[in-house]
């Protein structure tokens, strides 16, 4: 059973619920390797605050991160209340656009793991030939790359680029993907990181088999991932962050 932390009373019962389920998730993406030093961002809508989310501190380690040193901001990235940190200006710029505009986007994610940076430097970009890549067929656009994402005027170009696509593949950078809730969302990056690592294994060994495209359109559509009955990712990431708290439950501080 996780430790039981009490919740401080600046934060509200929601907040502090997704407080401390982001922390999970953060504390889950170091147990995938999923970390870059301390880059990278992973944001989340406050319960019942408009315009209000979650993200990372700037400075800290994923391995660092708990439920109240998680910095709320405004779609601007201004700081809202006390925070001993300050948030990456390259964290938010597309994160703040993303969630301004998209009322489903709950959550987005980004990271810069080997396979889907990979991928996302070649000219074809994700394949889709394998199990994974199969159930995000038709859910993937492309950002042509700019540099590195401080330019807030960026944030307009990647979500039009988006569309209405859940998986973003910043070329020559590394994937976004934007979800209903946290669970749904690491699942889809989940699938992403997948899909990437078994595309460069398959392609370092010859010519890759293709799947035709109704086979392609029945993956997505039978898919746990995108049916709200099985949860759309929910008991996976219940299983990992079982494994989370069984190693070190501190993030729920």
């Amino acid at each position: 059973m996780a430790a039981d932390f009490p919740r401080p009373d600046r934060f509200s019962p929601e907040e502090w619920d997704a407080r401390v389920q982001l922390a999970a998730c953060y504390r889950i993406f170091d147990l995938m390797g999923w970390t870059e030093l301390i880059y990278n961002h992973i944001s989340l809508r406050v319960p019942g605050e408009s315009g209000h989310f979650l993200i990372n501190p700037f400075g800290l380690h994923y391995r660092e991160v708990c439920a109240s040193n998680l910095v709320k901001v405004d779609v601007d990235g201004r700081i809202i209340g006390p925070s001993d940190w300050p948030i990456n200006p390259a964290g938010f710029t597309f994160h703040g656009a993303i969630h301004q505009t998209l009322p489903d986007a709950h959550c987005v994610m980004h990271v810069h793991t080997t396979p889907t940076m990979a991928v996302c430097c070649l000219e074809e970009g994700l394949s889709f030939s394998n199990f994974y890549a199969a159930q995000l067929y038709g859910k993937v656009a492309y950002h042509e790359f700019e540099g590195i994402t401080v330019h807030q005027e960026e944030g307009a170009r990647i979500l039009a680029s988006a569309g209405d696509k859940p998986v973003l593949l910043l070329r020559n950078h590394g994937p976004v993907v934007i979800g209903q809730h946290l669970a749904q969302t690491f699942s889809l990056m989940w699938l992403v990181q997948r899909a990437c690592e078994v595309q460069l294994a398959s392609m370092s060994m010859g010519a890759v088999r293709r799947i035709a495209t109704p086979v392609l359109q029945a993956c997505v559509r039978d898919s746990l991932l995108y049916d709200p009955r099985w949860g759309a990712g929910q008991n996976a990431f219940d299983a990992l962050q079982r494994l989370v708290d069984a190693a070190d439950p501190g993030y729920r501080r």
